[in-house]
């Protein structure tokens, strides 16, 4: 396959192509997991799990009896601080989605300008073209009448 041909296939394969991460949710149980990252990341449970790692972690090393029940339930310093961690992974990945379809927005923006600009540009160089054609017509022309040598182009 030659560069002619590569260059005019490549953009159809790139068309068809389609990223799992950019798709739209379509059933119930997507939407529902679409949202999870969103949750995790809220301030809500990061206040939670903070709240939590105070429970936890702190007031046992303070010298506060916490019950192993609690402990049970809540987890301990561990779980607590994977948890945050989590969290801020979730954050940073609704962050880099959020970012990526804002860029992809206005690259789609900045090309449809660019591809107008060039449609205007072709037809004015187009103009220009059929009026020079027409301008060493007309000269011909005149020089001819008036039995001169046409000018040379």
């Amino acid at each position: 396959m030659d560069d002619a041909t590569a260059a005019q296939t490549a953009p159809e394969v790139a068309d068809t192509q389609v990223v799992a991460a950019q798709t739209a949710p379509e059933t119930r149980l997507d939407k529902i997991l679409g949202l999870v990252p969103r949750a995790l990341s809220s301030h809500a449970h990061i206040l939670f799990l903070g709240a939590l790692g105070v429970f936890l972690v702190l007031l046992p090393l303070l010298g506060v009896n916490v019950s192993a029940r609690a402990e049970l339930i809540g987890g301990n310093y561990t779980n607590v601080t994977s948890d945050l961690g989590a969290c801020i992974a979730a954050g940073l990945t609704v962050h880099l989605v959020k970012r990526d379809r804002a860029r992809a927005r206005e690259m789609h923006d900045h090309f449809a300008r660019v591809h107008a600009r060039h449609e205007e540009f072709t037809a004015q160089i187009e103009s220009v073209r059929a009026a020079a054609v027409a301008a060493e017509a007309a000269a011909r022309r005149a020089a001819e009448s008036s039995g001169g040598q046409p000018p040379v182009s």
